[in-house]
């Protein structure tokens, strides 16, 4: 029998993300938690790290979700996303990771996570993730 051979040198490398320790994302009280509405967040000038080589990502994350019983407090927010300014992950593995530490801060009535990436060698990554409850 033939030994498996990873499809990529990366295998194994971001594994430690699901579980990597980010700042704590800090919440309020939603008065208004018997109504349904919506909050959108837009971070321009989000910054990560190729973890192939080392050079800067550059992208916009949005945020849209409709809040539960708690909201994402903004400043705890910023300084979550400015975590990753010296990470290397791969595109998919912020968006997910995001969008898991957002549900687990505040547990929302619906999530969307979207990374929309700069172009980087002639390709453009957009990557997006739900969540409803």
């Amino acid at each position: 029998m033939s030994e498996k051979k990873s499809a990529s040198l990366y295998e194994d490398k971001q594994d430690h993300i699901p579980s990597w320790k980010t700042p704590e994302i800090e919440w309020f009280a939603n008065v208004y938690s018997g109504k349904d509405y919506k909050i959108e967040f837009t971070i321009p000038e989000f910054t990560a790290v190729c973890p192939k080589t080392g050079l800067p990502d550059f992208g916009t994350i949005f945020i849209e979700y409709s809040p539960n019983e708690k909201c994402i407090e903004l400043k705890s927010l910023k300084e979550y996303m400015m975590a990753f300014r010296s990470v290397g992950i791969f595109h998919e593995n912020v968006v997910n990771k995001v969008l898991e530490d957002l549900v687990q801060a505040v547990n929302p009535k619906y999530l969307k996570v979207v990374g929309d990436y700069n172009i980087r060698g002639g390709v453009k990554t957009i990557v997006s993730r739900e969540y409803k409850q």
